[in-house]
């Protein structure tokens, strides 16, 4: 064996042909692990950029190791018996004698300071776990960088997850400035310039250069491969031809290994590597649309009779949706509001759909998927009125995209089902209430109601709650005429419930006519129908609708008496929607008899509550009363600027004051007048930015800081985790940071992961994109 020590690491890395683009604070967190741990393995989906981060750290590490940096490339190896084989090839080691390479490759590097990057470990995990652990326990100085789609489960492994490329929102509005912020845009504008040269990310085109890099989630080789694309083709028409990606995206580097020229190779590797049950369940996971939970994912992919069927068990699903996790191919997320949820890649997604076609099961999986989801919503529904009511909102709003993908199933094509379709669109009148989505309410009870007929119990109960979406944006004559088929079914099948909400809400529509003693009696009579039927859904609905109708009378002392009965039901049940209108219509009726200091706690008693909503009419108009109270009160700054929040918050209800009768608008338009008569203007809503959220318009009105975070649900960051966060913004490891707040680095460690988990994100780099856009929308650049 030569004994002559290895000159010129460098030379032992092979050369990079793209520049490296991002990936600084993976970079970094990459070398400090390396700096206390002897196997670091990097894992991720495939395309993710493993390899070409593992080269980077080890070309800025190579100094550290006097006796080199050694790359060892396993993909091409069909056996993991030549794994020995193919390190002293690259060692360079020439003893030729009998002894078994491993022996051979362990006295060489005994007395050696080394650096081995494996690299592709995937396919021989087991014989490369081996291999390494051998090595570790018998030399002291080396250390090993691998990568592999899986863990490889030696002693003292530090495992990091290399994420997807920070991509900014597509639903937010983005110049260019702000896009190159993001790593997924700067390499898309790096490769895509090197191909045409005249290419650049303008504020003309950085919409959709975003749109571009989130449908191909952020996934490096995908975005290289488009970027290829951008010889012959425009952005825009490269994001219409992604519904075709497999095709679309090939012609990667000649230099790479063939399974990364296309996307299809690169994914048909990882499928490969599968066991049948895995493939089984990659293919029945497609089926969901965004993030799912295990009990979602055991409901919908196991079989009935897995026996009999050949397939999969319920209780086999969470092992092998570990093993999916396991090889990235399937990302778990942790979420402080809906517990751990698992999610695949677009481009993972769309080849299970291929392959869950292929086995023919995909209107099964689609009618499983749906039904599933149609057990929840009525779950939800069914114990609104409880203390569930947060966290059933938070699963909800987490199961956005599987709820509309079983609204679309039920309402359309070879799965359309009347009966599904109606007990979803009635069953969601949470969601489509208390989370800002009348429009999508109003779209999935007009599509459901024109199904052929389905059964009328289930179509009677659709009908009023498309009257009260219908009535909430004000247009009162399609809402009268639901109500009066619903009103003609609940007679005819003598459905009580029906009948007592139908006249509930032909009360609200006279309030909102401002028909006060029509109003007045029909509330007295639905209420006394919902008590004698123990209708609670109806009773906290209708009690502060009651109120207010009677305030607007002047009955101050029966208002008085009718709400602290709705607290005490919304208090005694842990209902907490209608325990802000309560509040609200408590501080209305306190304004009226010129309190204004309770009117104005009470009513922000009522605001903060909504603060856990989405509730736009609800934040409009406590946010409007708020703005009458200081005009009032003849602030006329303040009232302002709350007239200016309220005007946000009704823009993004799609709705207005007026929508909701005469007495509220009289104040409004009071408030408006005495504002421009003191030589006020109302402008936006201030510390928005522009567009926002109903969570940083209540979090404005109250003084709160504000997430920029577009069309997400509010993310509230304590003043010492955003301290945090602006300090990893600003490149500081976690021992930097707590150095410069006087932390220990442990208490750091702890901010860090409840910032990444409270954000969603996975890495230090998306939480700097965050605050970049926070300092943006604050005016603070």
């Amino acid at each position: 064996m030569s004994d002559e020590r290895p000159g010129g690491a460098a030379a032992m890395l092979p050369a990079a042909t793209t520049r490296f683009v991002g990936r600084r604070h993976e970079s970094r967190d990459v070398r400090r692990l390396l700096e206390n741990a002897r196997l670091v393995t990097l894992t991720g989906v495939g395309g993710v950029g493993k390899t070409r981060l593992a080269l980077h750290v080890a070309e800025e590490v190579r100094r550290a190791f006097a006796d080199g940096v050694w790359f060892v490339e396993l993909a091409v190896l069909t056996s993991g018996d030549r794994i020995a084989d193919a390190v002293g090839t690259a060692l360079g080691i020439t003893d030729r004698s009998t002894r078994p390479a491993l022996d051979k490759i362990v006295e060489h590097l005994r007395s050696r300071q080394v650096l081995l990057v494996i690299d592709n470990c995937e396919h021989v995990a087991t014989e490369a776990a081996r291999f390494v652990d051998r090595v570790l326990r018998m030399t002291t100085q080396v250390r090993v960088l691998a990568t592999s789609r899986h863990t490889l489960g030696v002693d003292g492994e530090h495992v990091f997850d290399v994420p997807t490329l920070a991509v900014p929102d597509p639903h937010g509005v983005h110049g260019a400035a702000v896009a190159c912020r993001f790593d997924a845009v700067r390499l898309l504008s790096d490769r895509a310039a090197a191909i045409h040269p005249g290419f650049a990310v303008t504020d003309g085109n950085a919409t959709s250069v975003t749109r571009l890099c989130a449908q191909l989630d952020g996934l490096p080789l995908a975005i290289e491969l488009a970027a290829t694309r951008l010889r012959s083709l425009s952005v825009d028409q490269v994001v219409e031809r992604l519904e075709h990606r497999f095709a679309l995206l090939t012609g990667g580097s000649s230099a790479a290994q063939p399974r990364q020229r296309t996307l299809r190779a690169m994914v048909d590797w990882s499928h490969s590597l599968c066991s049948p049950a895995q493939r089984t369940l990659w293919a029945r996971l497609s089926v969901f649309a965004g993030s799912f939970d295990l009990t979602a994912a055991e409901a919908v992919c196991a079989d009935a009779d897995p026996v009999a069927d050949g397939g999969l068990a319920a209780g086999d699903v969470l092992d092998l949706l570990d093993d999916l996790v396991a090889q990235s191919i399937v990302l778990a997320d942790r979420d402080s509001g809906a517990g751990v949820r698992f999610r695949l890649l677009e481009t993972i997604r769309q080849y299970g759909r291929e392959q869950l076609a292929q086995r023919a099961e995909t209107d099964a999986l689609v009618k499983r998927h749906r039904d599933h989801y149609v057990d929840v919503v009525e779950t939800v529904a069914a114990r609104w009125c409880s203390g569930h009511q947060e966290a059933d909102l938070a699963r909800l709003r987490a199961d956005r995209g599987n709820l509309a993908s079983a609204l679309e199933s039920a309402t359309s094509g070879t799965t359309a089902d009347p009966r599904a379709a109606l007990r979803l669109a009635a069953g969601l009148r949470p969601l489509w209430y208390a989370d800002e989505q009348l429009s999508d309410g109003r779209h999935w009870c007009d599509a459901a109601l024109a199904l052929p007929r389905a059964a009328d119990p289930l179509r009677v109960r659709a009908l009023w709650v498309a009257a009260w979406v219908s009535l909430l944006q004000g247009d009162e004559s399609t809402a009268n005429a639901r109500l009066g088929e619903c009103e003609q079914l609940a007679a005819r099948l003598g459905d009580e419930p029906a009948v007592a909400h139908a006249m509930s809400l032909r009360a609200t529509a006279a309030l909102f006519r401002g028909e006060l003693d029509t109003a007045a009696d029909l509330f007295a009579a639905a209420l006394d129908r919902m008590e004698r039927l123990n209708d609670l859904e109806g009773l906290v609905w209708g009690l502060f609708q009651q109120a207010i109708t009677l305030a607007h009378r002047g009955e101050r002392d029966v208002v008085v008496d009718i709400l602290n009965r709705s607290l005490e039901i919304s208090e005694r049940h842990g209902e907490l929607l209608c325990r802000s209108y309560t509040l609200w219509v408590l501080g209305f009726s306190a304004w009226r008899r010129g309190d204004t200091a309770v009117a104005s706690r009470r009513v922000c008693e009522g605001l903060t509550i909504q603060s856990a909503f989405n509730d736009s009419v609800g934040a409009a108009l406590m946010i409007d009363t708020l703005a009458w109270i200081a005009a009032s009160a003849g602030d006329m700054p303040l009232a302002a600027s709350r007239l200016a929040a309220a005007h946000a918050a009704w823009t993004a209800a799609g709705t207005s004051i007026a929508a909701f009768g005469p007495p509220l608008l009289v104040h409004h338009d009071a408030a408006v007048a005495a504002v421009q008569a003191a030589g006020r203007s109302i402008g936006a809503a201030p510390g928005t930015g522009g567009p926002a959220t109903v969570a940083q318009i209540i979090a404005g009105v109250l003084g709160r800081p504000a997430t920029p975070r577009d069309a997400e649900p509010p993310v509230a960051l304590t003043a010492r985790e955003l301290q945090v966060a602006e300090l990893v913004a600003a490149g500081m490891s976690n021992r930097e940071v707590a150095a410069r707040l006087v932390l220990s680095p442990r208490t750091v460690d702890g901010h860090l992961e409840r910032i990444l988990a409270k954000l969603d994100f996975t890495s230090r780099t998306q939480i700097a994109g965050w605050v970049a856009e926070r300092r943006i929308a604050s005016g603070n650049r």
